[in-house]
């Protein structure tokens, strides 16, 4: 079987304006981010239940403060975010100190979380340039937050 050249122009031709209609728009993709931007109503509810199986000893933590929700940069658009600090015990009933935590939320609901940083690792190395990255841009989050008593916290058992 012979193809001719013609036949393979039109071929190509055809492929190549297939491809073009794959995938939503950058439109599409900014207008279903943007729409997924719904308050958190619940978010201390949220986070009450998120910590209570987090933590290692959700009993008599100190010092709990939580900020309201507001749009900040997160990814490629804004998403709701809250800020966190508490002093929590370890598994054998020693404070490990003060920590502050980003929570990041997505329809309404909690979908992300994340302490923020420690300067060393576990192991006590100090953290690569990726990873103090990483901790670079939740901490921007909550540099100008205005923080409340967060006594349900404080109150949380197991």
């Amino acid at each position: 079987m012979r193809i001719t050249g013609g036949a393979l122009l039109l071929t190509s031709a055809v492929l190549a304006g297939c491809t073009t209609e794959l995938g939503p728009t950058q439109a599409e993709l900014r207008s279903n981010w943007d729409a997924q931007n719904v308050f958190p109503q619940n978010y201390k509810t949220d986070l009450l239940a998120f910590l209570r199986t987090y933590l290692n000893n959700p009993v008599g933590i100190r010092s709990a403060s939580v900020s309201a929700p507001v749009l900040k940069k997160a990814g490629p658009g804004e998403r709701y975010v809250v800020c966190i600090t508490y002093n929590a015990r370890d598994t054998f009933g020693k404070y490990t100190g003060p920590k502050e935590a980003v929570a990041v939320f997505v329809s309404g609901k909690l979908d992300r979380f994340a302490e923020l940083g420690r300067e060393r690792s576990q192991t006590g190395e100090a953290e690569g340039e990726a990873s103090a990255e990483r901790q670079r841009a939740p901490r921007e989050m909550c540099k100008d937050a205005t923080f409340a008593p967060f006594p349900e916290l404080e109150a949380l058992r197991r």
